[in-house]
């Protein structure tokens, strides 16, 4: 939507001077409209530029080049220039211009609350305006789209992060149980360990305790040595009965 400004007739009253240059600002304005319809929006934009340089109508150039950032996807840029031009017009069908494609950019940049509340604001200014209805009406629901996608995916959201938990969780619990299996293993192979040294020293002692080849065994020393001791017992019983009947021989024999 663009505005060609035109020169009242009021202006003659002025001085050839201004007369001359509000010609050369409506000039730019009108060629940059030009640009504009040829689809050559980058000119166009830099033709309104100096329109508004030689003083061109603020609130026209000011939203004939904001339909020119706006047909080169500059829609932020776009949005801040509408954003300004309801405060230079007290026509209430140019606010709602402004309004509307201040709504427009919001739109295209998926801002869709803001979107709203622009429309909103060009319906109060222009309540007819068929082409705003049905953009407002697009922006909600385009806004309500936005707010279930934003809720799922905090949902989303929040699944993924007790699933982490869960996942950490359970992470965790493997690796305590992994730890308790490996000190169960430790303590098995120390035992394991303990008893074969146990059995080794065992070995050991018996092998020790074992005779060499050519010696005889402590126990078979004392069993010897027991034995050798009950012979000399013996004999030395029998040496003594042999004395006593001797003895008793000897009483018996009479010396003549």
């Amino acid at each position: 939507m663009k505005l060609i400004q035109y020169i009242s007739i009021v202006f003659l009253m002025f001085s050839i001077a201004t007369i001359v240059s509000a010609q050369e600002a409506n000039d730019f304005i009108e060629k940059g409209n030009s640009l504009y319809d040829e689809g050559k929006f980058g000119e166009a934009e830099m033709t309104y530029r100096e329109g508004q340089e030689a003083g061109a109508d603020p609130f026209i150039s000011g939203f004939n080049l904001g339909d020119a950032l706006f047909k080169q996807e500059r829609y932020e840029e776009a949005a801040n220039l509408f954003q300004s031009l309801p405060n230079l017009t007290d026509d209430k069908e140019q606010k709602a211009s402004a309004y509307h494609n201040l709504g427009n950019s919001f739109l295209k940049a998926q801002k869709f609350q803001e979107s709203v509340d622009a429309y909103k604001q060009s319906l109060r200014n222009n309540p007819r305006d068929l082409e705003t209805k049905y953009n407002l009406a697009y922006a909600k629901r385009m806004l309500q789209q936005q707010q279930e996608q934003q809720q799922q995916q905090d949902q989303n959201q929040d699944k993924n992060e007790d699933q982490e938990k869960k996942d950490d969780q359970q992470k965790q619990d493997q690796q305590q149980q992994d730890q308790k299996q490996d000190e169960k293993k430790d303590d098995e192979q120390k035992q394991d360990q303990q008893q074969q040294q146990e059995q080794e020293q065992e070995q050991q002692q018996e092998q020790e305790q074992q005779p060499k080849e050519g010696e005889i065994s402590k126990e078979d020393a004392e069993r010897m040595l027991d034995a050798l001791n009950q012979d000399e017992k013996e004999i030395r019983d029998r040496l003594e009965k042999q004395k006593v009947k001797q003895a008793v021989k000897g009483k018996i024999e009479k010396d003549w």
